[in-house]
């Protein structure tokens, strides 16, 4: 389902964007964006909309969580980004580095439609834009008994066809968490999750760095199983990759990606009218059934197809998803276990 927007429907469609100020008409924005389906489909729902409203243009610079943190963290205070696109245990860590601007709640007015929870307070510093997912997806034409818990994964018929992620992006730390909860760890201790992990780092083809990595490995038939993201998952079977998706028995981990505005942006107001645009019915609706991204705007009806793949129902409450800001606050430590235990 492609849902566009027209010129004329402008004022309509994203509700009062039609009463900002026009000076920043004319401007770039420069917005750090993940790639691959997921800039795709950005560029079909969200940059197009955004655009036509303003008449700005986007410029995107790609990267990941992980990536954008970092140069957020380089330039202190001083960006190069208007708009960053972040898991938000990463936005969390920019907040609380105070290298985020606050966003005025006022100034959305797609706010009211908006699951609360989207918000990261109040003020927000970061918004969450859609619910994603790290799960388990497979080749059906390579795996004849799917897998249906993490614990599956250790399964010896999968030794050398299994990819996961590093710790850099998120699959590969959700997995580490979610190992460590498996076997009964907290985020305060995770020896059991680097325990059950390392033998499936020495039994992966790969451990990946970017998440549309995957697809070519499952194209050449180098992996039949990964853990990875669902809406990733949905675009490669629309690309017409014989996988499926399996949420986990524990429960998948869910992911919240979100967009902030880093500390020195010299586009503030136009950022805020981009973040705007990101909420609205039409572009959620858009988003949700070309990448499969689960919407915050509670307006939204996800059609059959989308339902396959995003988490609702059952999978939606059996969701877990680790405290932000104590992902924050352990991760600069896991890295270094990562890096001395795991990495290779």
């Amino acid at each position: 389902m492609a849902v566009k927007i027209s010129k004329a429907l402008a004022c309509v469609t994203v509700a009062g964007m039609c009463g900002w100020s026009a000076h920043a008409l004319a401007a770039d924005l420069v917005v750090g964006l993940f790639g691959g389906s997921f800039l795709d489909a950005s560029r079909e729902c969200q940059i197009k909309a955004f655009e036509e409203q303003t008449g700005a243009r986007v410029r995107t610079k790609l990267g990941s969580s992980a990536q954008f943190a970092a140069a957020v963290r380089a330039t202190a205070g001083k960006s190069d980004f208007d708009v960053v696109y972040l898991d938000n245990s990463f936005a969390t860590q920019l907040k609380n580095e105070h290298l985020l601007e606050p966003i005025d709640r006022d100034r959305l007015a797609n706010a009211k439609s908006v699951a609360p929870s989207a918000f990261s307070g109040d003020p927000p510093y970061y918004v969450s834009f859609m619910t994603g997912s790290t799960v388990i997806v497979y080749d059906t034409t390579q795996v004849r008994t799917p897998p249906r818990s993490w614990a599956d994964l250790a399964n010896p018929a999968y030794a050398g066809k299994l990819a996961i992620g590093d710790i850099s992006g998120t699959a590969g730390s959700q997995l580490l968490l979610a190992l460590n909860r498996m076997r009964g760890g907290t985020l305060d201790n995770l020896d059991s999750g680097f325990a059950a992990i390392a033998p499936l780092a020495k039994a992966s083809a790969l451990m990946y760095t970017q998440a549309d990595q995957i697809v070519s490995l499952f194209e050449r038939k180098e992996i039949a199983v990964a853990v990875w993201y669902s809406d990733r998952a949905g675009s490669a079977i629309d690309g017409g990759l014989p996988l499926a998706v399996v949420y986990p028995e524990e429960g998948a981990v869910g992911i919240l990606p979100s967009v902030a505005i880093p500390k020195g942006s010299r586009n503030v107001e136009l950022a805020t009218r981009y973040i705007d645009a990101l909420l609205s019915k039409t572009v959620q609706t858009c988003f949700a059934e070309k990448k499969y991204a689960g919407p915050v705007n509670t307006e939204v009806r996800l059609s059959d197809k989308a339902s396959q793949i995003v988490a609702v129902g059952k999978h939606f409450d059996e969701l877990w998803l680790p405290d932000p800001a104590a992902v924050a606050r352990g991760m600069p430590a896991w890295i270094n276990r990562w890096q001395r235990e795991i990495a290779r």
